[in-house]
């Protein structure tokens, strides 16, 4: 079963002036198309040839290199795209904020942990939210993993991610990080986050 690269949920300029047309068309089209094509190569004729894309993200300890830098690669992505659209940003509502604030004191502070963990996130990686234990956490990992890897330091069930790798933002921001994170937040579909986040958290309370 090959992989596929799906469309953006929006046009590559929708995210202006936040994310640029240019960056989106080359940080979807290019580098995300890249992913998919080498984790096609990585798994053809192999074991992993039907698995899903979850399952293999899941056991990335037992995958090899390429399998789980590029599923992880493709999976992060797929999962950034869609947590973002245009139109969107402002708070969160309704049980997802009222959890946001039992856990971090207020949105404010959740947003300013949240880009520290962008920011100390040293070199490439992705910075997380996340359900564990039926409580949010926020996390960062290293390269193209996620927190529901096996070898994630810190594991648990995303809902939201940010992209701290410089093809996402080098281009518009150049390495003023923090500006990229701070528009970051304009783009945010928490629509999205708090359908996942409905989706999880009665799993995590199981």
């Amino acid at each position: 079963m090959a992989f596929t690269l799906a469309p953006l949920p929006y046009a590559h300029d929708a995210l202006e002036p936040h994310i640029d047309t240019t960056t989106m068309q080359i940080h979807h089209g290019k580098h995300h198309q890249a992913y998919v094509d080498n984790l096609n190569k990585a798994i053809a004729g192999t074991e992993h040839e039907n698995k899903s894309l979850e399952d293999l993200v899941k056991s990335a300890g037992k995958i090899s290199p390429a399998v789980r830098n590029n599923g992880g690669g493709h999976w992060n992505h797929t999962f950034f795209w869609e947590s973002l659209d245009e139109n969107a940003g402002g708070p969160p509502s309704g049980d997802l904020a009222k959890s946001i604030h039992d856990a971090f004191g207020t949105f404010e502070a959740f947003k300013e942990k949240f880009a520290n963990a962008g920011m100390t996130r040293f070199g490439s990686g992705w910075a997380w939210l996340i359900i564990k234990d039926g409580k949010l956490e926020i996390t960062s990992t290293p390269n193209q993993d996620n927190p529901l890897m096996d070898i994630a330091e810190v594991k648990g069930t995303p809902i939201l991610g940010v992209d701290v790798w410089e093809h996402a933002y080098y281009l518009k921001y150049q390495n003023r990080r923090a500006e990229y994170l701070a528009a970051f937040w304009n783009v945010v579909d928490w629509k999205k986050v708090a359908e996942r986040y409905e989706v999880a958290m009665p799993k995590a309370k199981a």
